[in-house]
C-alpha cells in the first residue's frame, strides 16, 4: 500500500514497524457538544483505512482519546475549556456533558458503520501518564514553569514546525483569531503541558500534581495514551487536516523530546468538509449532524457514501444537492444488487478467475492512497462485467467489508418488502403534496412538508422505485 505522508509531503510505500502489524492511533473528539458531520468525515476515511489494513492482513491495533478536560477554545491556549463551556450551557457536571456526548458519538459511529476503536481512553483516565511525562520533560530540560504554569520550550528543538515551511516570525501572535498573548511564554510557539488554579479558578476538574492543582493541557493527552496502549514507536496517527497545527506539531514536539528518537512514521490527514460559505463548524451556519440529516429522510449510510466518492486529501463541498445525487446513486446501486439477488440461479457458483481480477482491481485502487473514489468504480465495473450473478454478489459482499455501506442489507430489504407498512392518510396527504411542490420545484414548501412529516413520526425517501416512506 501507498499512503500520502503528511511529514514528507509525499506518497509512500507502508512499511510497519512490526511486520504484518499496525499501530494506529486516532485523535478523538472533545465531548462538549455534537459531531457534526465535517467531523465525522475524518472517522470515516480513517476507518477505511483501518478496514482496509486489516482487509489486506494486517493485525491493525487503533487507539482513540476522547478528551474530556484540557481541550480550550483556542489553538493558542485561550479561552475556556471547551467541557467547561459545555456544562455551563447545559447545567450539568463535566463529567455528565462528556458522557452524554461520548455515547451520541459513538452512536453517531453505528449509524455511519465506523467500528469502534480497538482501545478508547479519556483523558480523566490518565493523569498520572501526564505527569509522568511532563516530569520528566522537565528533567530534560525540555519544559519550564512560568506563572504556575508548566510550558514546553519550543526552543530547545532542532525543527518544531515539521508538517510545514513557515519561519516563526511568520506565527505572528495575534494573526490567527481569538489567540492572545501568553506573556509566560518565553517563545511564541511554546505551549502549555500543565495549568495550575492560576489559569481558571472556576475549573471543575483539578488534580494534585508536583506543580499545584491543576490539569493538563490538550496536546499531552494524546502523546501520552499513545504510548501507554501502543508502545514507543507508532507506525499512523490519523487525524483532520486542521489538527496538523498546533496539535499534531504539539504531540510531535513533546513525545520525541520525551523519548529521544522518532516517534510516528506516517502521518494521515483528512481534508475538511467545507459548505458554500466554507469550513464546516458548530458555530456557522445550521449545525449538521447525523441526526439532522436522519430528520430530513437521508439513511446516515448515504452520506458515508457520498464521503467516499471524494478522495481524503480533496476538500468535500456539502450541499443538500450534493447529497441528493448520493442517495439517488446509493438507492440506484442497492437496487440493481437486489435484482441481482432475484435473478441469481441456484446453481451458480462463484467464478475464481472473475473474482480474483476485480478483487486485484479494488485492492489497487486503495494501494493507490486510499483512492475510494476508484474504488467504487470498480463496484460498478462488477455490475456491468460478462460474468454470473454469484460472481458479482460475493465481490460486492467482499468490498464492503471495507466500504461499509450496507449494500447486501440494503438490497435483501427491498426484496423483502421490510420496512413497508401502514401509513396514516394524514402522512400520505402530506407525501402526495410534497411531491407536487417538488415537481412544481417549490424545494422550500417541499422541505417544510418534510419536516412535518418528520413531526409525525416517518421519513420519506426518493427511490428509483418511487417515493417511499418509513416509520422512524
Amino acid at each position: 500500500m501507498n499512503i500520502y505522508n503528511t511529514l514528507t509531503h509525499k506518497i509512500e510505500k507502508f512499511v510497519p514497524n512490526e511486520p504484518g502489524k499496525v499501530s494506529m492511533y486516532t485523535c478523538g473528539p472533545t465531548v462538549y457538544h455534537y459531531a457534526h458531520i465535517g467531523n465525522l468525515r475524518s472517522y470515516i476515511m480513517e476507518d477505511v483505512l483501518e478496514k482496509y489494513l486489516r482487509y489486506d492482513g494486517y493485525d491493525v491495533k487503533r487507539v482513540m482519546n476522547i478528551t474530556d478536560v484540557g481541550h480550550l477554545t483556542s489553538d493558542g491556549d485561550t479561552g475556556d475549556d471547551k467541557m467547561l463551556k459545555g456544562a455551563k450551557r447545559e447545567h450539568k457536571t463535566v463529567m455528565e456533558i462528556a458522557k452524554f456526548y461520548t455515547d451520541a458519538f459513538f452512536e453517531d459511529c453505528k449509524k455511519l458503520n465506523i467500528k469502534r476503536p480497538d482501545v478508547v481512553e479519556p483523558a480523566t483516565g490518565c493523569i498520572g501518564d501526564f505527569i509522568k511525562v511532563i516530569s520528566a520533560l522537565m528533567d530534560k530540560g525540555y519544559a519550564y514553569e512560568a506563572g504556575g504554569n508548566i510550558y514546553f520550550d519550543t526552543s530547545k528543538l532542532k525543527e518544531y514546525y515539521v508538517f510545514h515551511n513557515f519561519n516563526e516570525e511568520d506565527l505572528e501572535v495575534g494573526v490567527r483569531e481569538g489567540v492572545e498573548e501568553d506573556t509566560n511564554k518565553r517563545n511564541k510557539a511554546d505551549f502549555v503541558l500543565w495549568f495550575t488554579k492560576s489559569k481558571f479558578d472556576d475549573q471543575e476538574l483539578k488534580w494534585d500534581s508536583p506543580w499545584g492543582v491543576g490539569y493538563p493541557g490538550w496536546h499531552i493527552e494524546c502523546s501520552c495514551i499513545s504510548m501507554k496502549h501502543l508502545g514507543e514507536k507508532l507506525d499512523i496517527h490519523c487525524g483532520g487536516i486542521d489538527n496538523a497545527f498546533p496539535h499534531h506539531t504539539n504531540e510531535i514536539a513533546q513525545s520525541e523530546a520525551y523519548l529521544g528518537h522518532k516517534w510516528c512514521n506516517y502521518w494521515f490527514h483528512i481534508l475538511h468538509l467545507n459548505t458554500n460559505s466554507g469550513k464546516m463548524s458548530k458555530s456557522k451556519g445550521e449545525f449538521l449532524t447525523v441526526s439532522l440529516l436522519e430528520s430530513k429522510g437521508y439513511d446516515p449510510l448515504v452520506y458515508r457514501f457520498f464521503c467516499l466518492q471524494s478522495h481524503y486529501r480533496k476538500s468535500l463541498v456539502f450541499t443538500y444537492e450534493n447529497l441528493d445525487n448520493a442517495k439517488t446513486a446509493y438507492n440506484k446501486l442497492t437496487a440493481r444488487i437486489a435484482q441481482l439477488m432475484a435473478d441469481k440461479k441456484p446453481d451458480e457458483v462463484v467464478e475464481l478467475v472473475d473474482f480474483e481480477k476485480f478483487k486485484g482491481s479494488f485492492k489497487a485502487a486503495l494501494d493507490d492512497d486510499i483512492n475510494t473514489s476508484n474504488a467504487i468504480t470498480v463496484l460498478y465495473d462488477v455490475l456491468k462485467a460478462d460474468t454470473n450473478n454469484e460472481t458479482k454478489l460475493a465481490l460486492i459482499e467482499d468490498f464492503d467489508k471495507v466500504l461499509s455501506l450496507g449494500l447486501m442489507e440494503a438490497a435483501k430489504k427491498l426484496n423483502s418488502g421490510e420496512g413497508e407498512e401502514d401509513i396514516p392518510e394524514e402522512v400520505k396527504a402530506l407525501v402526495e403534496e410534497r411531491k407536487a411542490a417538488r415537481k412544481a420545484k417549490d424545494f422550500a414548501k417541499a422541505d417544510e412538508l418534510r419536516d412535518k412529516i418528520g413531526e409525525l413520526g416517518y421519513i420519506v425517501e426518493e427511490t428509483r422505485q418511487g417515493t417511499k416512506i418509513k416509520k422512524k
